[in-house]
């Protein structure tokens, strides 16, 4: 098979990714409304996995072997793939949620950082905000870098750029390098590889049909990190907080389109001087 015919959709198949991007949007929005102290993670999980069944999608993690839940949940030191549960939502926690779903065989993909409120620790909750702002930052610095690239590579130097930039005076932010963005299309993960970092290789051309799921995974520390007992949950080798954002992004003729932000990602991508352009 062709590159071109393993990476790039075509503009009915770009179409057809429209609306799971839109229920994963929804099923996080779900999960965010009940973020609180005293919720659990689990709680998040039955939320989400309620408004994707409710609007006849599948949860795409769910199908992924061994892995039964509709949402990953990662707090604090956990950056990534938390297994929601009965852990419990405490002031002052930093919380990601990814999740995703599967229309009429096409998938959405996305994720957001959540900082509850501390006014005990103001400081931790500063600190913990500005990098969730950062990281999501990126993650548009990254999708505004994808409007006018050529090859896929751009992506990454865009996202690091971002965060070096914008890290704090104590030190650069950990950029995760064992975890990166992926295409994404009939499959949840598909080819190619989205580096959140600067590489040698440029990597694929940006063409229409494109569509990528980018996602910055970023954490105060040291960006080393381990996978917990559960075979699943990665965390901070330093134990300091990580944060995840994420959004899938179609190429087209007319430019990009954010499928997982009701927008299309106009707020985001205006501060960028870039304005998305909706799938013909």
């Amino acid at each position: 098979m062709s590159l071109r015919r393993s990476i790039y959709k075509s503009p009915a198949q770009l179409r057809a990714m429209v609306e799971p991007g839109l229920i994963t949007a929804a099923a996080l929005d779900a999960a965010r409304s009940l973020i609180a102290p005293g919720v659990t993670t689990g709680d998040l999980d039955a939320a989400a996995s309620a408004l994707i069944t409710s609007r006849g999608a599948k949860s795409n993690f769910q199908m992924v072997r061994g892995y039964r839940h509709t949402i990953c949940a990662s707090v604090n030191e956990e950056v990534v793939h938390g297994i929601p549960g009965d852990r419990v939502l405490g002031a002052g926690d930093i919380v990601s949620v990814d999740a995703g779903a599967e229309f009429k065989g096409w998938n959405g993909d996305s994720a957001f950082t959540f900082v509850l409120p501390d006014q005990s620790r103001p400081e931790v909750v500063a600190a913990r905000q500005h990098l969730s702002d950062v990281t999501e930052g990126s993650l548009w610095a990254g999708i505004a870098a994808l409007a006018s690239a050529k090859h896929i590579g751009e992506v990454g130097t865009a996202i690091q750029s971002y965060i070096e930039a914008n890290s704090p005076d104590s030190g650069t932010y950990g950029i995760l390098r064992e975890y990166v963005g992926h295409g994404i299309g009939r499959k949840m993960h598909e080819s190619p590889s989205v580096f959140n970092y600067r590489v040698a290789d440029p990597g694929p051309e940006v063409r229409p049909g494109l569509v990528l799921a980018i996602e910055p995974m970023v954490v105060i520390g040291d960006q080393a990190t381990f996978v917990e007992d559960d075979g699943w949950t990665v965390s901070t080798v330093d134990g300091t907080a990580g944060s995840h954002w994420e959004h899938s992004v179609a190429v087209h003729e007319d430019g990009i389109w954010v499928l997982t932000a009701p927008d299309g990602g106009a707020a985001g991508l205006a501060p960028f001087g870039v304005t998305p352009r909706e799938i013909a």
